[in-house]
């Protein structure tokens, strides 16, 4: 099997694209009887790559499955056989070899040409490749690729290799296909089918490169590159042998190879390499790799690609509090401020180069350093780790198991195996992949989720996450650290989600407990957590169309994927909030929540440091419009929850936290200096005018990745009247280098004594180059101010959000959009701020000193 990255585009003019842009004409048709009668036996144009719901949609032959509830409509799809037929013409070119490439197949799939069964696929991970030397033909051809319906195959290999358990309603777990496919607690079930990479034929005579495998590594300060060079050899191979050459910055080094000889591994060594760093520890430097493969006197292939020199190391070795989850790049110990990364849309075919990098700009805008690539998706297109690469965002790749037991008997386990190998291989050089995870929660699942009775002693995925995949890691990718799963405790005698071991994932806040919980938890490190809240209003109401709008409405349920998850939205406000009256306030409180909930968890977590040392959220994006713990929903508008990321991720944090049952203030440095400043801590009022009541002027001084812990005096925390005061600690405007100011409240805002925001706020709008700027200044108290600008129109976008204001201060939003009455941003649905819930409701009530 390939132990390098298989070579898809070889030599200048030796590939024949049979795609659609290179001008193939693709026919796609139903080729079982599910397909309703009144389409049954017809065809339409196909687009490859593509999906057949894509397709289908284009065609309008179905009505589109992310809208309304459309969803359980077109079911039938993933019932259906589908084939996909071409006609291309084809001229010898005088090479000796020609194969037929598919990059990507989904996913049971019989590919003919010309009549003649060329192979059958069952993964969809994998890169195919077939030699039809003998089956071409001068002139016209034909291409024939037949699926078999996905929901349909992934039942029968389930039962062929005996039932096990799995979250959700299909046995995901028994085919090599991407989990989320067929649904997920925030993913509709679309499971579809199609030629989803490109294909087409390769020409070649005599040797190719099969794979090349570079890796980069560090010794001091030489950057040392070892290339893995993989080669095949066509029956009338070059008797002389070859010659593969390795060029990187500057330097070249080279191999000569005999005939039939597969492997070549070539050292190359650069002295005073540019190291490259995450973003925040340092710059990105990329270094371009030439590899040649010369016969008989000529460049008979050749391959590029960049690379980055770096280290990574994980320590999970134990200590005095148990055992940590510490990353370090170049020896440089990282806190993790991270995100886990879903696809990016239902059909991923759809996914473009520039959706990528948006993505990963939203991650960077809000101060992220890691994104998880998650166990049920894909391994994701090298546009997205292309993107990591140059911006310094740190990858953690999970193998793709997730939520479920999975066979080690074939043939699973050869197709687990040939997966791992080449995604092992294509991934390794980029210098950005910092950690290999074996599963998502398997582990757990396998000791606490009832999974080893039905079971019965049968395998459920441990060769794989503690055999297969780590020798694998070892053999391909040694520079790389691996994990057995997420969460994991690093023993086999400790709960796998132990928080004082390794990883955690922490759910029982937002399924069953408030989020105050999570300062229940000191752990190590945070891989999962998460609280839910719906997308943009304009996002939620471009598919869901009940008359009247309602948060248990049919179309709303449809795009509610959680299992009983409204019901935990209106549990999750618990004190917090009161509950809504209208679809406006549930849909503006429950979005407040969530972001509320995971920065009270973020700021917990950060305060813990160095004992934490990192926390990914749940989740950065969303692949449809649908209720669920995005940051980001599936139009690319920042939620609530997004901009509290950005302050709570920030380098520099102040928060205030209790220390036996004592508010401390607490400042986490996750910059590259010193952070020195003058903190002015207040105790005032809510009311107007926000008397200040009592403070304290203090200097914080801490080194670069570090934090300290200061106590507040008690005439500060001594409140006269809790409901009517608070506590603020910011930085002094000299020195506050936009670092946010930390607030601590005495009681919940149900009990709060907040004032209207319409009276204690004023408010200027004024035309800028990119649309429009609206300053809000406040004479008291006014937390959480945020514009919803997609109210006006879907494409407005706003620079902050969940802004607290107090007496005296102003803040100006930033609204991208030339397309909205500007009268309307200080609209009650559009400029927002807890004030409007809690006094809406008349929650105010005294409280105890």
């Amino acid at each position: 099997m390939s132990a390098t990255a298989p070579v898809t585009a070889p030599a200048e003019g030796r590939t024949l694209p049979l795609t659609s842009d290179a001008g193939v004409s693709w026919r796609l048709r139903a080729s079982s009887l599910v397909a309703p009668s009144s389409w049954a036996g017809s065809e339409i144009h196909a687009t490859v790559p593509g999906e057949v719901h894509t397709d289908l949609l284009a065609a309008g032959v179905i009505v589109d499955p992310l809208d309304a509830d459309n969803e359980a409509l077109v079911a039938w799809v993933g019932r259906t056989d589908w084939t996909y037929v071409a006609t291309f013409s084809w001229a010898d070119n005088g090479h000796a070899r020609h194969d037929l490439v598919a990059e990507g197949l989904d996913t049971m799939a019989t590919v003919t040409v010309n009549g003649t069964v060329v192979g059958r696929t069952r993964n969809q991970h994998r890169t195919y490749r077939f030699d039809v030397t003998a089956l071409l033909l001068e002139g016209e051809n034909e291409l024939v690729v037949q699926f078999e319906a996905p929901v349909d195959a992934a039942e029968r290999l389930a039962e062929e290799l005996g039932a096990r358990p799995h979250t959700n309603q299909h046995p995901f777990n028994g085919i090599r296909k991407m989990a989320a496919n067929y649904g997920w607690d925030w993913g509709p079930d679309v499971a579809t089918a199609g030629i989803w990479k490109p294909i087409g034929i390769q020409s070649w005579s005599g040797v190719r490169l099969a794979g090349v495998r570079p890796l980069a590594t560090v010794e001091a300060t030489t950057g040392v590159l070892t290339s893995h060079v993989e080669l095949e050899w066509a029956d009338d191979g070059e008797p002389d042998g070859a010659v593969v050459q390795i060029e990187v910055a500057g330097t070249a080094s080279s191999a000569t190879v005999v005939a039939g000889q597969d492997l070549a591994v070539v050292v190359t060594r650069v002295n005073d390499a540019a190291l490259w760093w995450p973003r925040g520890y340092g710059g990105q430097p990329l270094y371009d790799v030439r590899v040649t493969l010369e016969a008989g006197g000529t460049t008979v292939d050749r391959w590029g690609g960049r690379v980055g020199f770096r280290t990574v190391q994980l320590e999970t070795a134990a200590d005095e509090q148990g055992s940590p989850f510490a990353l370090s790049v170049n020896g440089q110990p990282v806190y993790v401020r991270g995100a886990n990364w879903i696809p990016d849309d239902a059909f991923v075919t759809r996914i473009t180069p520039e959706r990528y990098e948006r993505g990963i700009r939203d991650a960077i805008d809000a101060n992220m350093n890691l994104l998880r690539v998650w166990g049920g998706g894909l391994y994701e297109s090298e546009d997205f780790y292309r993107v990591c690469d140059e911006l310094g965002v740190l990858v953690w790749q999970d193998f793709l198991f997730a939520c479920a037991a999975y066979s080690e008997d074939e043939p699973l386990r050869s197709e687990v195996e040939a997966e791992a190998r080449e995604a092992i291989s294509r991934l390794s050089r980029h210098a950005s992949l910092a950690i290999w995870n074996g599963c998502n929660e398997n582990i757990w699942g396998y000791v606490e989720w009832a999974w080893r009775l039905p079971l019965a002693g049968r395998s459920w995925g441990r060769g794989y996450y503690f055999e297969l995949l780590p020798a694998l890691v070892a053999e391909l990718d040694p520079r790389t650290p691996y994990t057995p799963g997420s969460p994991f405790s690093f023993s086999e005698f400790i709960h796998p989600n132990d928080p004082r071991t390794g990883s955690m994932h922490i759910w029982d806040v937002w399924n069953e407990r408030d989020y105050g919980a999570y300062r229940d938890y000191d752990p190590r490190f945070v891989a999962e957590f998460g609280f839910q809240g719906p997308p943009a209003f304009s996002t939620l109401t471009s598919v869901v169309h009940d008359d009247p709008l309602d948060p248990n409405g049919p179309m709303m349920l449809a795009h509610q994927k959680a299992r009983e998850g409204n019901r935990k939205l209106e549990r999750g406000l618990g004190e917090h909030l009161p509950r809504w009256r209208n679809i406006d306030e549930w849909h503006w409180a429950t979005q407040l929540n969530q972001a509320r909930a995971v920065g009270f968890g973020i700021e917990h977590f950060r305060s813990l440091s160095p004992l934490n040392r990192g926390a990914i959220l749940w989740q950065l994006n969303d692949s449809w419009p649908v209720v669920s713990w995005a940051a980001v929903d599936a139009r690319g508008i920042r939620k609530p929850l997004w901009h509290t990321l950005r302050r709570v991720y920030a380098d520099r944090l102040l928060t205030i936290q209790p220390r036996d049952g004592v508010p401390t203030l607490i400042a986490h440095n996750e910059s590259s200096t010193t952070w020195k400043a003058t903190v002015l801590v207040v105790r005032a009022s809510t009311a107007e005018g926000g008397e200040v009541l009592a403070e304290q002027e203090l200097t914080i001084d801490v080194a670069a990745r570090e934090a300290c812990a200061i106590a507040i005096d008690d005439a500060v925390l001594a409140a006269g009247r809790q409901n009517q005061e608070y506590v603020a600690a910011r930085i002094s405007a000299i020195d506050a280098d936009g670092v946010a100011p930390a607030f601590w409240y005495f009681v919940e805002d149900t009990v709060l004594r907040l004032r209207p925001r319409q009276a204690v706020t004023s408010t200027h709008v004024a035309r800028t180059d990119q649309g429009y700027g609206l300053t809000v200044t406040a004479t008291a108290l006014v937390k959480d101010l945020t514009v919803l600008a997609d109210r006006l129109h879907p494409d407005a976008r706003v620079d902050s959000g969940m802004v607290t204001l107090t007496a005296g201060d102003s803040h100006t939003f930033h609204i991208e959009s030339v397309a909205i009455d500007p009268a309307g941003l200080c609209a009650e649905t559009v400029l927002r701020s807890a004030n409007d819930l809690v006094v809406a409701h008349d929650f105010v009530k005294d409280a105890p000193s």
